[in-house]
């Protein structure tokens, strides 16, 4: 089998037989396009050429070309599913050796989340003050995201059902992973003021559809939107900082931690399988501890 309708093959599996989110698939396909893209360089067309030699030059390859080289994580994130494509080849029989099974990514550094304030957090929000249709969708869409860390794809994806009784909404994350998170009460009145004074009209301007943020047209806003709506909140705000949807979830994890929360709860309230993950965020807010200690005890110094 060559090398691209290998590929396909792989992919058709991760999506019917796995059931893979569409996002994750479509990851897979532009990490695998690069992929082929280099062994075409090479001269391999069979995927059963590929040896590991050949696998650490790509992965060096990745790291050193000319055209926008790629950071460690993405490198590692890359070599993810070249391995899963090896791996479907040899459990298909295609190839009888997991060549990419001993490659190994660069070693990853330790990168903290980039969180804001809690005056830049009010700040951005109150950004989004006003009556008008859009004002009044970005401030609902702001509010739930520092509200309830969701990831912006969460976010986008919410239906107007998945706000429930009680003060709480329903978010489904990787994997399909449903959680239920609570809402703040800031955030339930910007929801509320949004259903009831805008989106009503806005989804008279198209087709009927469930989903919760609508764009100025009535159809489902994007992610891509969500982001352009979050740099323009920021920019009004005059937020030198970069801001972006991930932002809003690690401010709202970290302001959680140093407020005083138990880290297993913020790490059932982000949606991550192992509290590892969230453990990160404790270093930023001991940083803060830190700073705060030296500048105010006799003697830290």
């Amino acid at each position: 089998m060559k090398l691209q309708p290998a590929i396909d093959s792989y992919l058709r599996h991760v999506s019917v037989e796995r059931g893979l989110a569409s996002n994750t698939i479509a990851a897979y396909r532009r990490d695998l396009a690069v992929y082929a893209a280099w062994c075409e360089a090479q001269g391999i067309d069979d995927p059963a050429s590929v040896d590991q030699a050949a696998l650490s030059a790509f992965v060096q390859h990745l790291g050193t070309r000319e055209e926008s080289p790629l950071t460690s994580s993405s490198i590692a994130r890359v070599l993810s599913s070249v391995r899963g494509f090896h791996r479907f080849l040899v459990e298909e029989g295609v190839t009888t050796t997991d060549v990419a099974r001993e490659t190994k990514p660069p070693k990853l550094g330790t990168r903290l989340p980039k969180a804001i304030s809690i005056e830049d957090v009010e700040a951005l929000l109150a950004a989004t003050d006003g009556e008008g249709l859009q004002q009044l969708r970005d401030k609902a869409l702001l509010e739930l995201l520092y509200a309830t860390g969701a990831r912006v794809s969460e976010a986008v994806a919410l239906n107007v059902d998945d706000v429930l009784e009680e003060g709480v909404i329903r978010l489904f994350g990787k994997g399909g992973k449903q959680r239920v998170v609570p809402v703040g009460s800031f955030a339930r009145a910007a929801v509320d003021a949004y259903l009831v004074r805008a989106r009503p009209t806005l989804s008279a301007r198209g087709a009927a559809t469930p989903a919760l943020f609508l764009g100025l047209r009535g159809q489902r806003v994007s992610r891509q939107n969500a982001w352009l709506i979050i740099r323009a909140a920021a920019e009004r705000a005059g937020i030198t900082a970069e801001v972006s949807p991930h932002t809003l979830r690690h401010s709202f994890a970290t302001h959680l931690l140093a407020g005083g929360a138990d880290v297993r709860v913020v790490q059932e309230l982000l949606g991550h399988s192992s509290v590892a993950t969230t453990q990160i965020y404790t270093m930023v807010t001991a940083d803060t501890l830190r700073d705060m200690y030296t500048s105010a005890h006799p003697r830290a110094r």
